[in-house]
């Protein structure tokens, strides 16, 4: 799971159930609503989207990408809501351009047919917590990955610290996670900063603040060893050379130490268990943001 705290309070929430409160009274006291999702598509149902993910991630790879809402998928103890269509289209171009296939030009498209979820299921509004955080998404059993806040990607797309910060690095976080759990990472990874775990107070003062100093790459990557190898992991691939290290100059001698032995034993991990070199891999993704940042990737292009 990677949660992010956010600058300003959210009110979207709070709309959301407006909006739902409004629906329910336009409907006939008669009328018997289900509890669970009800939406059932067949082929005389299928979009053109539902067509291009046959033939850009089914026939592939085998991964599912679920963008209709679906009940079982979802997680109750949060107000979700359904992506949009078309933002749910850009992102599945995002998501296979900048992620997918670029695992498939550095580790081959039989390591992503290996290890990369079979399920990407979308919702439209991020999961809030009640402690001033939300969730980005979420990894399950190696099998699925849960992006939320699909609804808001308009409003970040001319950004690629944006897109990284509330998307793409959320995908690359949760892979590893999968990826973790296939092939466990060296046990002296945790002992770097092993006294600087805090768990849930992550998002609290003094922890939210001055982070690097202690050798934590992002303040989330305090809650524990294993969000820490994620982070690390997802947050420097995404990310260019001039931002890593202007990080690692705020960090000072002692915290760019302990992030750089970090770095190191998340590097030594990817090639020596999945033959992936995470220089190449940054690279790859580096060169891929700029073509998305210029415009060359047509991210509502359905026809190939």
């Amino acid at each position: 799971m990677i949660t992010f705290k956010p600058q300003i309070a959210a009110f979207t929430v709070a709309c959301g159930l407006a909006a739902g409160t409004a629906l329910l009274a336009a409907c006939s006291a008669n009328d018997e609503l289900s509890a669970e999702s009800v939406i059932t598509v067949g082929q005389q149902d299928y979009t053109e989207f539902d067509y291009w993910l046959q033939r850009n991630y089914v026939a592939p790879y085998n991964i599912r990408f679920k963008y209709r809402f679906e009940d079982n998928e979802s997680d109750k103890n949060y107000y979700t809501v359904p992506s949009r269509y078309g933002d749910a289209v850009k992102l599945a171009h995002l998501v296979k351009y900048m992620c997918i296939e670029a695992y498939d030009e550095v580790g081959t498209i039989d390591f992503t047919r290996a290890y990369f979820p079979k399920l990407i299921f979308t919702i439209g509004e991020w999961e809030y917590r009640n402690n001033g955080t939300y969730i980005l998404g979420t990894a399950e059993g190696g099998r699925k990955i849960l992006l939320s806040g699909t609804n808001y990607l308009n409003q970040y797309l001319h950004s690629a610290a944006d897109l990284n910060e509330y998307y793409l690095k959320t995908i690359h976080h949760e892979f590893t996670h999968i990826l973790n759990q296939q092939r466990d990472y060296p046990a002296e990874f945790q002992l770097i900063t092993g006294s600087g775990y805090v768990a849930d107070k992550w998002s609290e003062s003094p922890f939210d603040q001055g982070y690097l100093r202690r050798g934590f790459i992002t303040a989330y990557a305090q809650h524990s060893d294993k969000e820490d190898m994620a982070e690390m992991l997802s947050t420097y691939i995404c990310f260019p050379e001039e931002t890593w290290n202007g990080w690692l100059a705020e960090a000072g001698t002692d915290g760019a130490r302990s992030i750089t032995a970090k770095l190191d034993i998340v590097k030594s991990y990817m090639l020596t268990a999945f033959n992936i070199d995470l220089d190449r891999l940054r690279s790859s993704i580096q060169r891929r943001q700029k073509q998305v940042m210029a415009g060359f990737i047509d991210l509502t292009d359905l026809k190939n």
